[in-house]
């Protein structure tokens, strides 16, 4: 059985210790929150835990379901999967350095926790999160 030595699949690209924590968070686009919400609460078994015009949010089992009005800021088409990192500007640095490119650069959306997205060369969209460090 041959094995793949995968460590040289980088291209050049420098590999920081930055590693994802997961995905964790999911936002799903929506056009009309009061119908959609149903469906996710029926779907999840779960109350949303956050309730607003602009975004209603789940958790359940672990996991962070968000439902965002006319894809939010960020004009999402489709569902967007986030991944959770420590450092969200290495992270950035790593994945733009390797053919990435930035849809939306950081911003706090509140609490402290910071969003990105970027745009995988064939125009996928990834998202990262970095919440606040807790002491």
């Amino acid at each position: 059985m041959a094995v793949m030595d995968i460590t040289t699949a980088t291209q050049g690209v420098t590999m920081t210790d930055s590693s994802t924590m997961g995905i964790k968070t999911v936002l799903h686009p929506v056009t009309d929150l009061t119908k959609a919400k149903p469906v996710y609460t029926a779907l999840l078994g779960v109350a949303p835990m956050a309730d607003s015009s602009y975004y209603v949010g789940y958790e359940a089992e672990g996991q962070q379901i968000g439902l965002v009005p006319g894809g939010g800021p960020q004009g999402m088409a489709s569902p967007v999967a986030y991944w959770h990192v420590a450092h969200i500007e290495a992270k950035l640095a790593e994945v733009t350095a390797a053919g990435a490119t930035v849809k939306q650069a950081p911003n706090d959306v509140g609490g402290g926790r910071l969003v990105a997205t970027v745009a995988d060369p064939d125009g996928n969209v990834l998202g990262l999160i970095q919440d606040p460090t807790r002491s």
